[in-house]
């Protein structure tokens, strides 16, 4: 992949939701673009380093993974915790935090490879990358698995009471409709809000047409006066409570929030993946080109590839396995789009140009 212009970096930045604060510190950051050692595939790496400083989303990496790695390795290790992309992107900005693993959500690959943030996976110490099922393989945002290892996926869709609403909500539409108004939230995205409303129009979420981003910006704003919020993660908490009937939300979360809900004895917070369509997302895990500890970070992606290992954070964190081995070992697992369902899923794609579009009518949504 060639390196961004600092005109396409600043574009593709706004794009997937970046502030100019975190832009200014990115542009500031990234020198010309020359080969480094951590760019060549096949280099060899010496031995394990003692260290390992891992940055990853919170309730994510299973305590005991973390642990039993650090045990087996003869390796210290610390995790650091974000609630966003940006977060971790203002980190790297300002040197790479000191992080040797990362967990970027696949759809900033572009952006980070860009700008040289990223070592090129050395394959050789990837013993477990077969482990991964075809369809998160040679992903359109990382071709040929070159930066980034799969670690979990999930869809973007519409989590429920069902003991509190009429009947299972089973299209976008649901987020216009006034009998449920002062009871539904969506999320604090752009691309989520205005994505899920080209979907319900049968348009792509990446769209750049201005009729189908016109009729996308309508929508919302036919929804807004309905919602409790524009509320992300922390909508699980109301969930459970009831304040909240219907939300737009993650898979994984809301799994969390009804594993959370049954352990007071109920059992009504069920998912529902939108007729229309939604976003499929991957998160990945890579390795900072500034990593001071590569083989102890290369030794933890293929840790976290072995079968009883990624069952393990699947298992702790309710998002799907990437990991085709480790399905067989979960107790509940969540099964593999089906092809019915992947023809009406998308990966989320950098917008270019079309970013200030974007930005200007989420602007315009949130202020009305």
């Amino acid at each position: 992949m060639s390196p961004l212009s600092r005109r396409d970096l600043v574009t593709r930045g706004l794009a997937l939701g970046l502030s100019w604060s975190s832009l200014a510190a990115l542009l500031q950051a990234c020198g010309p673009a020359t080969p480094r050692a951590s760019d060549d595939p096949d280099a060899t790496l010496g031995a394990v380093e003692p260290e390992l400083h891992i940055y990853t989303w919170s309730d994510y990496l299973a305590p005991e993974v973390v642990r039993d790695f650090g045990e087996r390795f003869h390796v210290r290790v610390s995790v650091d915790t974000s609630e966003s992309n940006e977060e971790m992107v203002a980190k790297l900005a300002v040197g790479g935090g000191g992080y040797d693993v990362i967990v970027p959500s696949s759809y900033l690959l572009p952006v980070l490879t860009g700008m040289g943030a990223l070592q090129v996976l050395k394959r050789r110490y990837l013993t477990g990358l077969g482990n991964v099922a075809p369809t998160f393989r040679d992903t359109p945002n990382d071709p040929g698995g070159r930066y980034a290892v799969p670690f979990a996926w999930g869809t973007t869709g519409i989590a429920y009471r069902s003991d509190l609403v009429a009947a299972p909500p089973t299209s976008w539409g649901v987020f216009e409709d006034p009998a449920l108004s002062g009871r539904m939230t969506m999320m604090d995205e752009a691309r989520e809000v205005l994505g899920a409303f080209l979907r319900y129009r049968g348009h792509s979420l990446n769209s750049s047409v201005p009729a189908e981003l016109a009729a996308a910006r309508a929508d919302a704003l036919v929804a807004k006066p309905l919602l409790k919020a524009y509320l992300s993660a922390p909508v699980k908490a109301q969930l459970v409570a009831g304040d909240v009937w219907v939300a737009q939300l993650w898979n994984g979360d809301t799994y969390q929030a009804r594993a959370e809900q049954a352990r007071s004895g109920a059992g009504t917070i069920a998912f529902a993946l939108p007729t229309e369509g939604s976003q499929l997302w991957l998160d990945t895990l890579a390795i900072p080109a500034t990593a001071a500890h590569p083989r102890a970070a290369h030794e933890f992606l293929d840790y976290c590839l072995r079968p009883e290992v990624a069952a393990a954070n699947a298992a702790f964190n309710r998002y799907g396995s990437p990991n085709e081995a480790a399905q067989r070992l979960i107790t509940e697992p969540i099964p593999y789009p089906s092809a019915a369902e992947l023809a009406r899923l998308e990966y989320l794609k950098d917008l270019g140009r079309d970013a200030a579009t974007w930005d200007r009518i989420w602007t315009e949504v949130k202020a009305s």
